[in-house]
């Protein structure tokens, strides 16, 4: 007999049920020690939280590889430390990989100014145009990556194309899929073979963690945690006891930011003070359809393209009066924030405009708050 899937709710939640002897606490304690007796001529690995191996580390670390399907995940000090980290794992000095143009620009950054120290070089692809992806690689070719849905345009990628051209070669696909969360979107369903997420954002929910997670097979996320041990990127374990205690409500939250994110979006979509609306949940959105069919969840992401500039969205911003104007995103607080200053601050403004994010876009998180409360903030300060 088939056993039965838990829901990613009472995974969340529970990670692998177990039973637990009396009088033991509900929610774990913080193990707050950097390291741990281990058995006198003993050749077992040493428990020392450095290495990632503290309890708190590993139960948020076997309850996120859950909830994304994965042998395995570990979780480093950041996001951009799990993006670099997973990058590692799989290239080599002298090697390539071909990457989606439409990342984030610290990713980029990461990519053309580090990468390119250790020998590997990058070629970009408009992830529209799927032929690329066979016709870039080459014999040294030993990744691709991609980042779905994408900052902060909301475009949702198909990875099935991108997924043919890693089998037929041999490569492995790298997906970041921080917007959508496992709730939403689960990227080894769909081909990848490792995920990377900043755990900042969805996973913990509260605005008061940075981490990021790597899941994958077992023998990556090995050589993950090799990479993490030496670089010194573990999570301290009070933040991944955070993360935990955030991962619990994740799937009910995850259903309230998908809520609101509609709203908002449906909202926006009419209001004469806004030029454009990004928000796969919308007909007008390009992936609208293939989003409708992969998607969970529209997420809680919106971009909005105001009218007037850079100087009318600044006057918007400073009358927003529940909506926080701050970089980051993913909290059970509304934040909302211009890409031009912050992801996309070192391309021009033509160059923005040219990938579609002219003066006076703005990228919108939609927390958890009541949607009604949202819209009347937004209102006011556009009126």
């Amino acid at each position: 007999m088939t056993k039965r899937r838990l829901g990613l709710s009472t995974v969340a939640i529970h990670g692998q049920p177990h039973k637990r002897p009396d009088w033991t606490p509900v929610m774990p304690p913080v193990f707050q020690s950097s390291t741990f007796t281990n058995p006198v001529g003993s050749d077992e690995t040493v428990m020392y939280s450095r290495y990632g191996n503290n309890p708190n580390q590993t139960a948020i670390a076997a309850k996120y590889a859950l909830l994304e399907g994965a042998e395995a995940s570990i979780f480093v000090g950041s996001g951009m430390g799990a993006t670099a980290l997973a990058h590692l794992a799989v290239l080599r000095p002298g090697d390539h990989l071909v990457s989606s143009s439409w990342i984030y620009g610290g990713t980029k950054r990461l990519f053309d100014e580090e990468l390119a120290r250790f020998g590997i070089e990058v070629t970009y692809v408009p992830p529209d145009q799927p032929r690329l992806w066979k016709r870039s690689c080459r014999k040294a070719t030993r990744a691709l990556f991609v980042e779905t849905p994408t900052n902060p345009l909301m475009r949702v990628l198909e990875l099935t194309p991108m997924a043919r051209v890693a089998e037929e070669f041999g490569l492995a696909l790298l997906v970041d899929a921080t917007f959508a969360s496992p709730i939403n979107f689960r990227p080894l369903e769909h081909g990848a073979d490792i995920v990377i997420t900043s755990a900042t954002k969805y996973l913990n929910g509260h605005s008061d963690v940075i981490a990021g997670a790597v899941a994958a097979s077992a023998s990556i996320v090995d050589e993950v945690t090799r990479l993490m041990t030496l670089w010194g990127q573990a999570i301290d374990p009070h933040a991944a006891w955070l993360i935990d205690r955030g991962m619990r409500t994740l799937a009910v939250r995850m259903a309230r930011h998908n809520e609101n994110g509609m709203s908002v979006a449906q909202w926006a979509d009419g209001h004469p003070g806004i030029a454009k609306v990004h928000y796969p949940g919308l007909a007008s959105h390009p992936d609208h359809a293939f989003a409708s069919q992969v998607l969970d969840g529209f997420g809680g992401m919106v971009g909005l393209e105001l009218k007037g500039g850079s100087r009318t969205t600044e006057r918007f911003l400073k009358k927003l009066k529940i909506i926080t104007h701050a970089p980051s995103l993913a909290g059970v607080e509304s934040l909302i924030s211009e890409p031009r200053l912050t992801s996309h601050s070192k391309m021009s403004a033509e160059e923005r405009a040219k990938i579609g994010i002219p003066d006076g876009f703005v990228r919108l998180s939609c927390g958890i708050e009541d949607a009604a409360d949202l819209i009347a903030d937004l209102e006011q300060a556009l009126g």
